[in-house]
């Protein structure tokens, strides 16, 4: 329900933010030099012409799987079109119909493709560099932040605190740059590394695309370093704090093995902070790391969204933001059950 609720306060505050900003679609698609007439055609078929709140009634109605249509007045901005949805009918009353369809998120301003298709194209490669990069920060950042608990006030512990601080204020977009010159152009001959590329690269000899994963060590490598950083000092504080629990000190009278109290209980239950971290982290990445994908060119919604944004292609730009707002509510209720697992006593009892 909570879920719920941030998306419908979104999909508000998204559409009544992009409607009232200045730009004429209509002529954005026509070009500048288009007839009133035309204009005015454009606007009918948006519905631009209807009061704000009717549009805002029509575009919750296009985002519902469950939608109220008109099937009489193909004119009315409520008309069940067969270009717009595929759909089953639920029911029929008069001239009503209610039916059940994928959300339809309208159509590009500039290209006139599905919203849908454009971000189902994008999405794959920003969820793979996210999802990567993610489990790198994950695997280096627990490590280190266990090293560090277990080697407090050492040298190692020292080392890891500078360079996970200059991790995380280190900005994005230099740091894309300073690696990609670095691994691709200064150290080339020994890493074969490419400072632009995507997941799929077009084949030499024109026999089609081939998968190409080299090219996503270096933007995953940048996009995982704040992250790392930040996952690195939360585990070990998160370590520091379980190992001075009391039921650490009754495991290790037991006679528990070190290895046994440190990662059977100390880090099972230091954890919880660091999934909260890391899932917040998972959903940023997913939101597109534009200037990541910039600077290596990877084709993800980063960019997708910049263009948009670029070329005053709203519908683009909300569809995407409100496609990122619903994967953030998913991860963030797989969270909540990730929690249970980890830690039962967060479990409601019923």
């Amino acid at each position: 329900m909570y879920g719920f609720l941030v998306l419908l306060g979104v999909v508000t505050l998204v559409f009544f933010l992009f409607n009232i900003l200045p730009g004429d679609p209509a002529r954005m698609m026509l070009g500048q030099h288009a007839d009133a007439e035309s204009i005015e055609v454009i606007n009918r078929d948006l519905g631009r012409d209807k009061p704000l709140l009717t549009q805002y009634a029509g575009y919750l109605n296009d985002l519902s799987p469950l939608s109220f249509h008109n099937n009489s007045d193909p004119r009315s901005f409520f008309y069940l079109s067969p270009d717009k949805y595929h759909y089953a009918t639920l029911l029929k009353l008069g001239s009503t119909s209610v039916v059940v369809k994928a959300p339809y998120l309208r159509r590009s301003y500039q290209s006139q493709r599905r919203v849908s298709e454009i971000i189902a194209t994008a999405f794959p490669q920003t969820a793979v560099l996210a999802i990567v990069a993610m489990l790198f920060a994950l695997a280096v950042g627990i490590t280190l932040g266990v090293v560090c608990a277990l080697h407090k006030d050492t040298w190692i512990d020292r080392t890891t605190l500078v360079l996970s601080t200059l991790g995380m204020s280190l900005p994005s977009f230099f740091a894309a740059i300073l690696i990609a010159w670095f691994f691709a152009y200064v150290l080339a001959d020994w890493t074969h590394l490419n400072m632009f590329g995507n997941l799929f690269t077009v084949d030499d000899y024109g026999e089609g695309e081939y998968l190409d994963l080299k090219n996503l060590i270096l933007p995953a490598l940048t996009l995982g370093i704040r992250p790392l950083a930040t996952l690195t000092q939360l585990t070990k504080n998160s370590m520091l704090e379980a190992l001075s629990q009391d039921y650490i000190r009754t495991a290790r009278a037991k006679g528990l093995s070190r290895r046994r109290v440190v990662v059977h209980h100390a880090l099972r239950n230091a954890l919880n902070p660091v999934v909260t971290s890391a899932s917040g982290w998972l959903a940023g990445l997913l939101a597109g790391a534009v200037f990541v994908e910039y600077v290596f060119d990877w084709k993800g919604m980063g960019v997708v969204i910049v263009d948009a944004l670029d070329t005053y292609d709203f519908p683009v730009v909300m569809g995407a933001i409100l496609f990122i707002c619903v994967l953030l509510v998913i991860i963030n209720i797989l969270t909540d059950l990730v929690y249970g697992l980890l830690d039962p006593r967060v479990r409601i009892d019923r």
